[in-house]
Protein backbone atom coordinates (compact mmCIF):
# COMPACT_ATOMS: atom_id res chain seq x y z
CA UNK A 1 0.00 0.00 0.00
CA UNK A 2 1.14 3.54 -0.48
CA UNK A 3 2.00 5.36 2.96
CA UNK A 4 1.34 8.92 1.70
CA UNK A 5 -1.59 10.39 1.31
CA UNK A 6 -3.12 11.21 -2.23
CA UNK A 7 -2.55 15.17 -1.51
CA UNK A 8 1.37 14.23 -0.72
CA UNK A 9 1.65 12.51 -4.11
CA UNK A 10 0.21 15.22 -5.78
CA UNK A 11 1.00 18.90 -6.17
CA UNK A 12 -1.90 20.39 -7.56
CA UNK A 13 -2.80 17.39 -9.28
CA UNK A 14 0.49 17.29 -11.25
CA UNK A 15 1.60 13.29 -10.84
CA UNK A 16 4.97 13.11 -9.36
CA UNK A 17 7.04 11.73 -12.16
CA UNK A 18 7.26 12.77 -15.93
CA UNK A 19 10.62 11.59 -16.66
CA UNK A 20 12.35 8.43 -16.17
CA UNK A 21 15.52 7.39 -15.78
CA UNK A 22 16.14 3.79 -15.86
CA UNK A 23 19.86 2.24 -14.14
CA UNK A 24 20.87 -0.59 -16.40
CA UNK A 25 24.39 -1.81 -14.83
CA UNK A 26 26.54 -4.38 -16.86
CA UNK A 27 24.39 -7.91 -16.88
CA UNK A 28 21.26 -6.33 -16.84
CA UNK A 29 18.37 -8.48 -17.11
CA UNK A 30 16.83 -7.82 -20.46
CA UNK A 31 13.46 -8.46 -18.92
CA UNK A 32 13.14 -5.86 -17.01
CA UNK A 33 14.39 -3.70 -19.69
CA UNK A 34 11.67 -4.67 -21.43
CA UNK A 35 8.68 -4.28 -18.85
CA UNK A 36 10.21 -0.26 -18.09
CA UNK A 37 10.30 0.17 -21.71
CA UNK A 38 6.76 -1.08 -22.13
CA UNK A 39 4.96 0.43 -19.16
CA UNK A 40 6.50 3.67 -19.89
CA UNK A 41 6.65 3.69 -23.54
CA UNK A 42 4.45 5.10 -25.70
CA UNK A 43 0.59 4.24 -25.65
CA UNK A 44 -0.95 6.49 -27.75
CA UNK A 45 -1.98 10.17 -27.49
CA UNK A 46 -4.85 9.60 -24.80
CA UNK A 47 -2.13 8.65 -22.06
CA UNK A 48 1.03 10.65 -20.57
CA UNK A 49 4.22 10.53 -22.78
CA UNK A 50 7.22 9.42 -20.54
CA UNK A 51 10.50 11.38 -20.86
CA UNK A 52 12.14 7.53 -20.64
CA UNK A 53 15.95 7.10 -20.55
CA UNK A 54 18.12 3.96 -19.85
CA UNK A 55 21.65 5.06 -18.49
CA UNK A 56 24.77 3.14 -16.75
CA UNK A 57 28.24 4.28 -15.38
CA UNK A 58 29.96 4.09 -19.10
CA UNK A 59 28.18 4.38 -21.79
CA UNK A 60 28.02 2.44 -24.79
CA UNK A 61 27.41 -1.67 -25.57
CA UNK A 62 26.59 -2.83 -21.82
CA UNK A 63 26.64 -6.77 -21.85
CA UNK A 64 23.26 -8.48 -20.61
CA UNK A 65 22.07 -11.58 -18.62
CA UNK A 66 21.47 -13.14 -22.07
CA UNK A 67 25.19 -12.16 -23.78
CA UNK A 68 23.38 -9.37 -26.08
CA UNK A 69 24.89 -6.66 -25.77
CA UNK A 70 22.04 -3.20 -25.19
CA UNK A 71 23.80 -0.07 -26.61
CA UNK A 72 22.90 2.64 -23.50
CA UNK A 73 24.05 6.14 -24.79
CA UNK A 74 23.71 8.15 -21.45
CA UNK A 75 25.51 8.27 -18.41
CA UNK A 76 24.54 8.45 -14.81
CA UNK A 77 23.97 12.32 -15.30
CA UNK A 78 20.34 11.37 -16.24
CA UNK A 79 19.77 10.35 -12.94
CA UNK A 80 20.19 13.79 -11.59
CA UNK A 81 17.50 14.71 -13.31
CA UNK A 82 14.80 12.33 -13.58
CA UNK A 83 11.55 12.55 -11.79
CA UNK A 84 11.66 8.70 -11.44
CA UNK A 85 15.07 6.69 -10.89
CA UNK A 86 14.58 2.72 -11.42
CA UNK A 87 17.96 0.46 -10.33
CA UNK A 88 17.53 -2.20 -12.76
CA UNK A 89 18.03 -5.92 -11.46
CA UNK A 90 21.51 -7.64 -12.92
CA UNK A 91 23.35 -10.48 -12.60
CA UNK A 92 26.50 -9.52 -10.86
CA UNK A 93 24.14 -8.12 -7.67
CA UNK A 94 26.35 -9.92 -5.40
CA UNK A 95 29.03 -7.51 -5.34
CA UNK A 96 28.16 -3.65 -5.09
CA UNK A 97 27.86 -1.00 -7.94
CA UNK A 98 30.78 1.17 -8.29
CA UNK A 99 30.75 3.92 -5.53
CA UNK A 100 29.40 6.61 -8.27
CA UNK A 101 26.36 4.69 -8.97
CA UNK A 102 25.26 4.82 -5.26
CA UNK A 103 26.08 8.54 -5.04
CA UNK A 104 23.70 8.84 -7.90
CA UNK A 105 21.12 6.94 -6.48
CA UNK A 106 21.92 8.31 -3.00
CA UNK A 107 21.61 11.69 -4.94
CA UNK A 108 18.57 11.64 -6.41
CA UNK A 109 16.48 10.44 -3.64
CA UNK A 110 17.56 12.96 -1.65
CA UNK A 111 16.93 15.84 -4.28
CA UNK A 112 13.37 14.33 -4.27
CA UNK A 113 12.79 11.76 -6.57
CA UNK A 114 11.06 8.45 -6.74
CA UNK A 115 13.32 5.53 -6.40
CA UNK A 116 12.48 2.38 -7.54
CA UNK A 117 14.19 -1.09 -7.97
CA UNK A 118 12.33 -4.85 -8.74
CA UNK A 119 14.44 -8.30 -7.90
CA UNK A 120 17.66 -7.96 -7.39
CA UNK A 121 18.24 -4.71 -8.41
CA UNK A 122 17.24 -4.09 -4.29
CA UNK A 123 20.54 -4.73 -3.36
CA UNK A 124 21.71 -1.47 -5.17
CA UNK A 125 19.32 0.39 -3.23
CA UNK A 126 20.33 -1.65 -0.18
CA UNK A 127 24.27 -0.91 -1.05
CA UNK A 128 23.22 2.87 -1.33
CA UNK A 129 21.79 2.90 2.26
CA UNK A 130 18.75 3.68 0.90
CA UNK A 131 16.55 0.87 2.18
CA UNK A 132 17.59 1.15 5.99
CA UNK A 133 15.04 1.07 8.62
CA UNK A 134 12.83 0.55 5.77
CA UNK A 135 10.30 -2.59 4.73
CA UNK A 136 11.59 -3.88 1.03
CA UNK A 137 11.11 -6.96 -0.77
CA UNK A 138 13.60 -8.88 -3.39
CA UNK A 139 12.99 -12.20 -5.78
CA UNK A 140 11.99 -14.90 -2.71
CA UNK A 141 14.89 -16.78 -3.78
CA UNK A 142 17.25 -13.94 -3.21
CA UNK A 143 15.30 -12.55 0.19
CA UNK A 144 17.61 -14.17 2.81
CA UNK A 145 21.01 -13.02 1.42
CA UNK A 146 19.06 -9.44 1.20
CA UNK A 147 18.28 -9.01 4.73
CA UNK A 148 22.09 -11.12 6.19
CA UNK A 149 23.49 -8.37 4.15
CA UNK A 150 22.15 -5.60 5.05
CA UNK A 151 20.30 -6.29 8.84
CA UNK A 152 19.03 -2.77 9.20
CA UNK A 153 16.45 -3.66 5.99
CA UNK A 154 13.05 -5.35 6.88
CA UNK A 155 12.93 -7.40 4.41
CA UNK A 156 9.34 -9.28 3.50
CA UNK A 157 9.96 -12.21 1.07
CA UNK A 158 6.44 -12.69 0.15
CA UNK A 159 5.61 -9.62 -0.92
CA UNK A 160 5.09 -8.40 -4.63
CA UNK A 161 6.11 -4.85 -4.14
CA UNK A 162 6.32 -2.49 -1.58
CA UNK A 163 5.49 1.28 -1.63
CA UNK A 164 7.54 3.12 0.95
CA UNK A 165 6.60 6.94 -0.69
CA UNK A 166 9.58 7.79 -2.43
CA UNK A 167 11.29 3.97 -2.18
CA UNK A 168 9.35 0.80 -3.59
CA UNK A 169 10.70 -1.86 -4.04
CA UNK A 170 9.58 -5.15 -5.79
CA UNK A 171 9.77 -8.84 -6.29
CA UNK A 172 11.65 -11.01 -8.97
CA UNK A 173 11.28 -11.71 -12.41
CA UNK A 174 7.90 -10.38 -14.45
CA UNK A 175 6.39 -8.69 -10.60
CA UNK A 176 8.18 -5.38 -11.94
CA UNK A 177 5.54 -4.87 -14.15
CA UNK A 178 3.26 -4.75 -10.91
CA UNK A 179 5.70 -2.44 -9.73
CA UNK A 180 5.54 0.08 -12.83
CA UNK A 181 1.80 -0.78 -12.65
CA UNK A 182 1.41 0.32 -9.00
CA UNK A 183 3.31 3.44 -9.80
CA UNK A 184 0.88 4.65 -12.28
CA UNK A 185 -1.78 3.82 -10.53
CA UNK A 186 -0.50 5.61 -7.91
CA UNK A 187 0.45 9.09 -9.78
CA UNK A 188 -1.68 8.90 -12.76
CA UNK A 189 -5.02 6.75 -11.33
CA UNK A 190 -6.55 3.47 -12.44
CA UNK A 191 -7.43 4.39 -15.23
CA UNK A 192 -4.47 4.94 -16.83
CA UNK A 193 -2.67 1.79 -15.42
CA UNK A 194 -5.58 0.04 -16.46
CA UNK A 195 -5.22 0.78 -20.13
CA UNK A 196 -1.48 0.43 -20.15
CA UNK A 197 -2.05 -2.93 -18.41
CA UNK A 198 -4.78 -3.94 -21.20
CA UNK A 199 -2.11 -2.70 -23.93
CA UNK A 200 0.39 -5.27 -22.51
CA UNK A 201 -2.11 -8.14 -21.54
CA UNK A 202 -1.78 -8.15 -18.02
CA UNK A 203 -3.78 -7.86 -14.71
CA UNK A 204 -4.52 -4.26 -14.13
CA UNK A 205 -3.30 -4.87 -10.38
CA UNK A 206 -2.62 -7.31 -7.92
CA UNK A 207 -1.90 -5.87 -4.58
CA UNK A 208 1.53 -5.32 -3.06
CA UNK A 209 0.93 -7.82 -0.25
CA UNK A 210 -0.19 -10.63 -2.58
CA UNK A 211 1.87 -13.70 -2.39
CA UNK A 212 5.11 -13.50 -4.85
CA UNK A 213 4.49 -17.31 -5.77
CA UNK A 214 1.27 -18.64 -6.53
CA UNK A 215 -0.44 -21.73 -8.39
CA UNK A 216 -1.89 -19.22 -10.84
CA UNK A 217 -1.45 -15.77 -10.40
CA UNK A 218 -3.64 -14.38 -12.64
CA UNK A 219 -7.37 -14.82 -11.85
CA UNK A 220 -8.52 -14.36 -15.18
CA UNK A 221 -6.80 -17.23 -16.47
CA UNK A 222 -6.44 -19.29 -13.30
CA UNK A 223 -7.43 -22.81 -15.73
CA UNK A 224 -10.10 -23.73 -13.55
CA UNK A 225 -13.07 -23.12 -16.20
CA UNK A 226 -15.57 -22.55 -13.84
CA UNK A 227 -14.05 -19.99 -10.79
CA UNK A 228 -12.70 -18.03 -14.39
CA UNK A 229 -16.49 -17.86 -15.24
CA UNK A 230 -17.34 -17.38 -11.71
CA UNK A 231 -14.68 -14.63 -11.29
CA UNK A 232 -16.15 -12.78 -15.16
CA UNK A 233 -19.69 -13.07 -13.92
CA UNK A 234 -18.34 -11.25 -10.40
CA UNK A 235 -16.38 -8.64 -12.22
CA UNK A 236 -19.74 -7.79 -14.70
CA UNK A 237 -22.16 -7.67 -11.19
CA UNK A 238 -19.86 -5.80 -8.53
CA UNK A 239 -23.52 -3.88 -8.24
CA UNK A 240 -24.45 -6.97 -6.08
CA UNK A 241 -24.01 -7.90 -2.51
CA UNK A 242 -21.70 -11.63 -3.97
CA UNK A 243 -22.01 -13.39 -1.15
CA UNK A 244 -19.19 -16.02 -0.94
CA UNK A 245 -21.99 -18.43 -0.96
CA UNK A 246 -23.38 -17.39 -4.03
CA UNK A 247 -20.24 -17.56 -5.73
CA UNK A 248 -19.61 -20.90 -4.87
CA UNK A 249 -22.61 -21.80 -6.09
CA UNK A 250 -22.35 -20.99 -9.24
CA UNK A 251 -18.67 -22.34 -9.47
CA UNK A 252 -21.02 -25.68 -8.07
CA UNK A 253 -19.07 -25.99 -4.81
CA UNK A 254 -19.41 -26.03 -1.16
CA UNK A 255 -18.19 -22.63 -0.09
CA UNK A 256 -14.69 -24.66 1.83
CA UNK A 257 -13.86 -26.01 -1.37
CA UNK A 258 -14.40 -22.54 -3.50
CA UNK A 259 -12.56 -20.76 -0.47
CA UNK A 260 -9.76 -23.47 -0.81
CA UNK A 261 -9.37 -23.48 -4.98
CA UNK A 262 -10.08 -19.21 -4.92
CA UNK A 263 -6.80 -18.71 -2.01
CA UNK A 264 -4.20 -21.67 -4.67
CA UNK A 265 -5.51 -19.79 -7.77
CA UNK A 266 -5.56 -15.87 -6.37
CA UNK A 267 -3.02 -15.97 -3.50
CA UNK A 268 -6.14 -14.19 -1.49
CA UNK A 269 -9.31 -14.58 0.00
CA UNK A 270 -12.94 -14.16 -2.33
CA UNK A 271 -13.62 -11.42 0.31
CA UNK A 272 -9.95 -8.90 -0.19
CA UNK A 273 -10.05 -9.52 -3.99
CA UNK A 274 -13.75 -8.47 -4.08
CA UNK A 275 -12.98 -5.53 -2.01
CA UNK A 276 -9.97 -4.58 -3.88
CA UNK A 277 -12.35 -5.11 -7.07
CA UNK A 278 -14.98 -2.49 -6.26
CA UNK A 279 -12.68 0.40 -5.07
CA UNK A 280 -10.62 0.05 -8.09
CA UNK A 281 -14.15 -0.12 -9.87
CA UNK A 282 -14.81 3.21 -7.82
CA UNK A 283 -11.51 4.62 -8.45
CA UNK A 284 -11.66 4.39 -12.20
CA UNK A 285 -15.09 6.01 -12.01
CA UNK A 286 -14.38 8.36 -10.36
CA UNK A 287 -11.71 9.81 -12.59
CA UNK A 288 -13.52 8.74 -15.77
CA UNK A 289 -16.83 9.98 -14.79
CA UNK A 290 -18.89 13.03 -13.28
CA UNK A 291 -21.37 10.45 -11.45
CA UNK A 292 -22.12 11.33 -8.15
CA UNK A 293 -20.31 9.46 -5.10
CA UNK A 294 -23.90 7.69 -4.37
CA UNK A 295 -24.14 6.43 -7.40
CA UNK A 296 -20.74 5.01 -7.61
CA UNK A 297 -20.95 3.09 -4.51
CA UNK A 298 -24.58 1.60 -5.44
CA UNK A 299 -22.26 0.44 -8.96
CA UNK A 300 -19.70 -0.80 -7.32
CA UNK A 301 -21.76 -2.67 -4.49
CA UNK A 302 -21.24 -0.60 -1.38
CA UNK A 303 -24.62 0.06 0.88
CA UNK A 304 -23.96 3.67 0.77
CA UNK A 305 -21.77 6.64 0.03
CA UNK A 306 -20.88 6.26 4.01
CA UNK A 307 -19.63 2.46 3.70
CA UNK A 308 -17.48 3.49 -0.04
CA UNK A 309 -15.68 6.46 1.85
CA UNK A 310 -14.44 4.62 4.78
CA UNK A 311 -13.22 1.59 2.90
CA UNK A 312 -11.91 3.90 0.41
CA UNK A 313 -9.74 6.12 3.03
CA UNK A 314 -8.57 2.98 4.29
CA UNK A 315 -7.39 2.52 1.31
CA UNK A 316 -6.00 5.73 -0.44
CA UNK A 317 -6.18 8.07 2.73
CA UNK A 318 -8.52 10.50 1.50
CA UNK A 319 -12.38 10.18 0.80
CA UNK A 320 -13.70 9.49 -2.43
CA UNK A 321 -14.26 13.41 -3.41
CA UNK A 322 -10.87 14.56 -2.74
CA UNK A 323 -9.61 11.78 -4.64
CA UNK A 324 -12.06 13.06 -7.69
CA UNK A 325 -10.75 16.53 -7.24
CA UNK A 326 -6.93 15.15 -7.49
CA UNK A 327 -7.55 14.01 -10.93
CA UNK A 328 -9.45 16.76 -12.43
CA UNK A 329 -7.45 19.79 -11.33
CA UNK A 330 -6.42 21.11 -14.22
CA UNK A 331 -2.79 22.53 -14.24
Amino acid sequence: MCHRSQDECHTAGVPVFASVAAYAPPGVGLLAVGIVTEVFGPHGAQLPGFDLTLCTERPGPVPTDLGVPLTVAHGLDRLASADLVIALPWAGFRTPPPPAVLDALSAAHERGAVVAAHCVGAFALAAAGLLDGRRATTHWRFAGLLAHRHPDVRVEPDALYIDEGRILTGAGAAAGFDLCLHLLRREYGAAVANTVARDVVLPSHRDGGQAQYLAAPVPADCGDDRLTEVLAWARDNLHEPLPVAELARRAVMSKRSFARRFTAATGTTPHAWLRSLRLSSAEELLETTDLPVEEIARRVGYASAAVLREHFVRRRGVPPRSYRRSFTTTP
